[in-house]
């Protein structure tokens, strides 16, 4: 069975950092690449960034490009996603994904493993 379990969200006030984790466990196949996305209420599931499982290129949306920071560990399976400088409009729910393939847009069609979420409040 897979799993996808992300950590780390919570309240800060804007300008504030906060670091989100993922691990993953059971099979996921060839899926290469971890994605991160968000979801406010109301809006639709936005790709934030996203990083081969393995390392190498990195994607970014032109929202959190110079503030958030995704890196991988593929020995434990694990991603994270460092944010920096963050701003009320990051509030969100924010998940991560396995999927095959890492592209800009970042997709929610690229991607058929989802964890449940970790909730990122900012307030100013």
């Amino acid at each position: 069975q897979v799993r996808l379990v992300e950590s780390g969200g919570g309240s800060v006030q804007a300008g504030g950092s906060l670091r989100l984790s993922c691990v993953v466990s059971g099979d996921i196949g060839s899926s290469l690449c971890m994605g991160w996305f968000r979801q406010a209420p109301g809006k639709e599931r936005e790709g934030v960034a996203a990083i081969y499982r393995r390392g190498g290129n990195t994607f970014y949306a032109d929202s959190v490009k110079g503030r958030f920071t995704v890196s991988q560990d593929y020995a434990k399976n694990t991603a994270h996603l460092q944010m920096n400088i963050l701003k009320p409009e990051d509030t969100a729910m924010y998940y991560c994904a396995a999927g095959s393939m890492c592209r800009e847009p970042i997709g929610t069609y690229d991607y058929p493993y989802w964890g449940q979420g970790t909730q990122v409040t900012v307030s100013s």
